[in-house]
This record gives C-alpha cells, structure tokens and sequence, in this order.
C-alpha cells in the first residue's frame, strides 16, 4: 500500500515508519520539522496540518491510507498549564487548531484524493479521566474500562480527542471512508521503560492516569494492523491500545482496595497486575498483542534478593 504517515518527527513517528518499511509498503511522510536521517530514502514533504494548503500537497500521488500520528500532545489552555505554555511559546489555542482543525483539514484533502483509508493516533483521555481541572473526581462506572464507558472531558486535550474520534465516525458515515482511533495511553520506548524499572517504587496515592502505558512498537503495530484489514473489519473503529499490565508494582486490585475503596463495587476482574482499560477490543478485531515489558528491566536493576518472581513478567 501506498502511505502517507504524518508526524514522522514526533516520539512515535519512527516506530510507525519502521513498522510499515518492514511489511513493505510504500511510504510518503509528512511533518513540518525533517524527519531522522535513517527515513532519507523516503520523500519527505515538509508542511504543516494546520495549513488546508499543505495538507492538500500533502495527498497528491495516489494513496491508499493515511496514518494520522501528527497531534498536540497536552492541552494548551489548561489553567495548571500556564508555566509550560509559555516556556514552549504555545498559543493558547494551539490544541484544538492541531487536534480538530488539522484533523478536518487531512480528512478533507484526503476525502478530495479519495483515499480510503484513515488511522489515527487517538488517546485514552478521550475518556476524560486525565487532566482534570474542576474538584470533581472522574465518575467511574466499572473496572476494566472499555470503549463503552461513558466519557465525562473537562480540558480542551480530551475534547479534542473524543471530538476527532466523532469527526472520523461521521467521515464513514457520509462518505465511506473506513476511519479508526487508536486510544494510546503513556506511550513508551525502550528508553523509557528502563527509567520506568529504575524507578519503580510502592504507590503512594491513588493515580487518575490508571498506571496505564502502551510501548511504542506495539502501538506502531496496531497502526499497521487496522490498516491493513480495514477491508476485513468494521469501517469506523475506536480501540484502547494499552500494555495488558500497568505501570505499578503492586496488583491493581490492591491498588483499588487501598486508595479507592469506594470503587471496589465496580471492579468487574482485575487479576494480577490487569490494566484497567480494557485492550480486548482491538485483539479480538484485528489481532493484537501486547509483546513489549517493562518489567523485565526490574532484573537488571533490583537487587537479586529483592527481584520479583518470574510471573510478574507479562
């Protein structure tokens, strides 16, 4: 397949890149800043999704797919934000103009090529859990969570998110466009995950973000997958794409049992060290795995006497 792959220059657009060279499809990438030196040998057209212009430059050559990574990351007006904002010199605005308009601006140049196949980075806030501003707790319905569960957004971040998720549904409804979300949640390298084994410690308090975390290769590969069976699955999809275990030592279970009792009604099963968002969704549709560990890394920097038991490895 021919691709057009955005945000090449970002965390995740390396893993993406790799993913798709190495099944041997054909690649065009597409970001405002060059990507690494080791994609020279794929066009680059330097632009950015914010621009319908270069959007439009973008998609000219006949492609098959387009896999969306390009994004905001954070929300640029959230009020505990501030500080950063203006040491990245964001605009107030930056996040709903890169996460919406972007986003309609790719699927309308796309929608004018008839390229017919879109995927998305999306993210686990569409949910709304994380970067809460008001005082009021993220009301949960039931452990694990799936796409099912009602969202509750405050910030312009998960907004943005939930709102592209709507915006790509209405792209299959109107026009036949088969659109999928990818609800990625901490995404991590290698790199990362050592730091998060060097780290690991007791929880302390009770974590909104669910000790949730996907590793940037396997997150790459569900990119792949959802696009490559698009043909054989649903035309509009919404997947949690999240590691099958969390980033915490303790089992999930107790994590509820000691820092929200008042949760423990709706725990459904959390066996072991279970995320609490469910990935069954995209495994049963397109076949995926989680293959990357954290945990593997606890050997190289615990003590032996203190090295947890093999079946702590997922």
């Amino acid at each position: 397949m021919k691709v057009l792959v955005t945000g090449v220059s970002g965390r995740l657009g390396p893993y993406v890149v790799r993913e798709l060279e190495a099944a041997g499809h054909e690649l065009v990438l597409f970001s405002r800043r060059e990507p690494p030196q080791e994609f020279a040998h794929w066009p680059w057209i330097q632009g950015d999704i914010t621009r319908f212009d270069d959007c439009m430059r973008a998609v000219q050559g006949g492609f098959d797919a387009v896999q969306h990574l390009a994004a905001q990351p954070w929300p640029t007006d959230h009020p505990h934000m501030q500080r950063l904002r203006e040491e990245r010199g964001a605009p107030f605005d930056a996040t709903l103009r890169a996460n919406i308009m972007g986003l309609y601006y790719l699927l309308q140049a796309a929608l004018r090529q008839d390229i017919g196949i879109f995927v998305m980075t999306g993210s686990n806030c569409a949910l709304g859990h994380g970067f809460r501003i008001s005082d009021r707790p993220f009301p949960h319905r039931y452990f694990p969570v799936d796409e099912a569960h009602p969202t509750d957004v405050e910030d312009s971040y998960s907004y943005s998110k939930l709102a592209g998720e709507e915006l790509l549904a209405s792209y299959t409804r109107a026009y036949g466009m088969r659109t999928y979300a990818l609800r990625s949640a901490g995404i991590c390298n290698q790199e990362r995950r050592r730091q998060m084994a060097q780290n690991a410690a007791p929880a302390q308090a009770w974590n909104p973000w669910l000790w949730c975390w996907v590793s940037s290769e396997d997150l790459a590969t569900a990119h792949r997958l959802l696009m490559e069976r698009a043909e054989a699955i649903e035309p509009h999809g919404v997947y949690f794409c999240n590691a099958d275990d969390t980033t915490a030592l303790e089992p999930s279970r107790e994590l509820v049992e000691r820092f929200r009792p008042d949760l423990l009604p709706l725990v459904r099963d959390l066996p072991g060290h279970s995320s609490f968002l469910s990935n069954q969704r995209l495994k049963k549709t397109v076949g995926w795995a989680h293959r990357q560990s954290w945990r593997q890394h606890l050997f190289e920097t615990t003590p032996e006497s203190q090295s947890p038991n093999e079946g702590d490895i997922p």
